[in-house]
């Protein structure tokens, strides 16, 4: 497979998933830069978390590239884009530009978009998700929610899920859409655990 040159968004906390969508404000003149070069190119922005919110931190080793499927031109060089998830990449080397946005050579993961769940996998996902949503006093269309295929199902959950850096990384690392039903299934009972006085996440 041959490498891919990828200019990268590292972004923490957001993730994108094939077949999803991810709406962004693009405002930092780097940014603006890169939107602009995407557009003159191939329309791709690549995804990815940085392990720290410091600039120039180390990245993850997984992301996701997305390709620009709807822009606004704001009259002062801002961008309100919409990235449409084409396939998630693995990082192979950060290289070394001369543009203000940072470029990585990376390979494409390719994945089925007709993966599905076994009937109790499916079953199980909502009856925890349910649970969850009720916890954190979210209200959820769950008819819209059942009409929903598995893949739009699991990874949209996992795009907007409300966890930690490292947990919305792991999912978006997960190499089946089996074993990331699975994890957030155990993200949602661990982080839907809160102590009753003050709010915080517990382990009991």
């Amino acid at each position: 497979m041959t490498p891919e040159r990828l200019s990268i968004f590292p972004l923490a906390g957001a993730l994108l998933f094939p077949g999803l969508q991810l709406p962004l404000r693009i405002f930092e003149p780097r940014y603006r830069a890169m939107v602009s070069d995407a557009l003159a190119r191939d329309q791709r922005i690549a995804m990815i978390q940085p392990q720290s919110p410091e600039n120039g931190a180390p990245l993850f080793r997984v992301g996701c590239v997305g390709k620009i499927a709807d822009v606004e031109a704001l009259d002062d060089g801002r961008y309100n884009i919409v990235l449409q998830g084409v396939a998630r990449f693995r990082v192979l080397r950060e290289l070394d530009v001369t543009t203000p946005f940072r470029q990585v050579e990376a390979e494409l993961i390719h994945e089925p978009l007709d993966a599905a769940l076994s009937a109790i996998e499916r079953a199980g996902f909502e009856r925890e998700a349910r649970t969850f949503a009720q916890a954190q006093g979210y209200a959820v269309d769950w008819d819209s929610v059942g009409k929903l295929d598995d893949v739009a199902l699991i990874n949209g959950v996992a795009q907007i899920a409300p966890f930690d850096l490292a947990a919305k990384q792991a999912l978006l690392e997960a190499s089946t859409l089996a074993t990331r039903c699975e994890l957030l299934i155990q993200l949602m009972q661990f982080f839907g655990r809160r102590d009753r006085d003050d709010g915080r996440v517990t382990l009991q």
